[in-house]
């Protein structure tokens, strides 16, 4: 990878939060960035404040939850820029509700976009990694590791994701290509302002703490870093590595902290 300015990094759920936040970092080492996501208007408007800064950038719409939808994608960004280095399998969002009160159609909705969606959003790009030697970039979630009031199926998509990456860094060897599983604990997003239609409510309170928080471009910042530098797993922020050190050692009292902590909009 020595001449950046050729490198192709392509981003689902690029819209807001973590994707948009690494579109932006990309483009500043002068990757070409091709964004994905479902709100193509969004998308424009990263993509425009891309160009004005001298960066090259591609607006490719994708719903993950349609596989054709993700095999069209990869076909354009090929015919338009010739090759994918790295790609990041960022789209997803979260079910709310106790296991109890879950449907079978909302298990589904959380699954196929989580787990089926960054598998397919793999599968299809794998042909043009192995080419290039490229990098892969799986967003999970410390709730991978930890108990997940309210989350339970948000939760099992992330343990998914990380079982999924682990198979890949098996699957790959020999190939050039690397897979870096990230596991983020509170960032910026709009996770908590959408419900499980996939409606958005602006005026819906976050329950997350707001001192744990960190901003999208901080997060984005070490997630690029970890993929470069081809990590295999990348737990950060810093509250989410001591949660996730102290359920390895004491999973009761992490089960006493969660029970009495924050609790999503259910």
């Amino acid at each position: 990878m020595t001449d950046r300015k050729e490198n192709v990094v392509w981003i689902t759920g690029a819209s807001s939060g973590i994707g948009k936040a690494l579109a932006f970092e990309w483009a500043r080492l002068r990757y070409k960035v091709v964004l994905s996501a479902r709100r193509t208007e969004l998308l424009e408007e990263i993509a425009s404040e891309i160009k004005k800064s001298g960066g090259e950038a591609l607006v490719v719409p994708v719903d993950v939850m349609d596989e054709k939808s993700i095999e069209n994608a990869v076909q354009v960004i090929i015919s338009t820029w010739g090759r994918i280095d790295v790609t990041i399998a960022n789209a997803g969002f979260g079910i709310f509700g106790n296991i109890e009160n879950l449907t079978a159609t909302e298990w589904n909705r959380q699954l196929q976009c989580n787990v089926t969606g960054l598998a397919l959003t793999v599968k299809y790009a794998l042909p043009y990694l192995k080419q290039s030697k490229g990098r892969i970039g799986l967003v999970g979630s410390v709730g991978a590791y930890l108990p997940n009031l309210g989350l339970g199926a948000y939760g099992a998509s992330k343990a998914a994701v990380q079982s999924i990456g682990l198979t890949l860094q098996v699957e790959l060897i020999g190939s050039g290509v690397s897979c870096t599983t990230l596991h983020p604990g509170f960032v910026e997003s709009e996770i908590t302002r959408v419900d499980n239609e996939g409606m958005w409510h602006p005026d819906r309170m976050d329950p997350r703490p707001k001192n744990l928080i960190w901003p999208t471009d901080k997060a984005a910042s070490v997630m690029v870093k970890a993929i470069l530098k081809r990590k295999r797993i990348y737990i950060f922020t810093n509250h989410g590595r001591v949660l996730v050190s102290l359920q390895r050692c004491f999973p009761g009292l992490i089960r006493l902290i969660i029970s009495k902590g924050p609790k999503p909009n259910l």
